[in-house]
């Protein structure tokens, strides 16, 4: 699962006010090359939550990002929009699990699929 993917993902369970964002436990990370598309980046940049990004790529062992926002400005270095790219599109989590922030809920992540699948009484 790309750091993308984890930007839009949240906790729908029954009575969950704030499922965002889910909290990543990594068991096994591995980047996967990804062609590098500068104006794929430039679109989605005002797209991300900035601070659920970089908190996530630290967690997966990548703390090259700002931990604030960055000024849209940045979008014209290719060095942080590289970095930006290797967070956002090639680390991959292949084993781990994503936990709701307000319950606790672990849903599982294997071979790069998160199992978002609610339990009967959580819907």
């Amino acid at each position: 699962m790309r750091l993308l993917t984890h930007n839009m993902l949240s906790s729908n369970i029954k009575g969950v006010i704030n499922g965002f964002p889910l909290r990543i436990e990594a068991e096994r990370v591995v980047v996967k090359q990804v062609d590098f598309n500068p104006d794929f980046l430039k679109n989605m940049f005002s797209k991300i939550d900035w601070k659920a990004l970089a908190d996530a790529s630290k967690i997966m062992g990548y703390a090259e990002l700002p931990d604030e926002v960055p000024d849209p400005s940045v979008l014209d270095s290719d060095e942080f929009l590289r970095k930006f790219h290797h967070a956002l599109l090639e680390l991959h989590l292949e084993e781990g699990a994503l936990v709701c922030p307000e319950t606790g809920r672990r849903f599982p992540v294997n071979k790069g699929i998160p199992n978002m699948l609610l339990h009967e009484d959580e819907v």
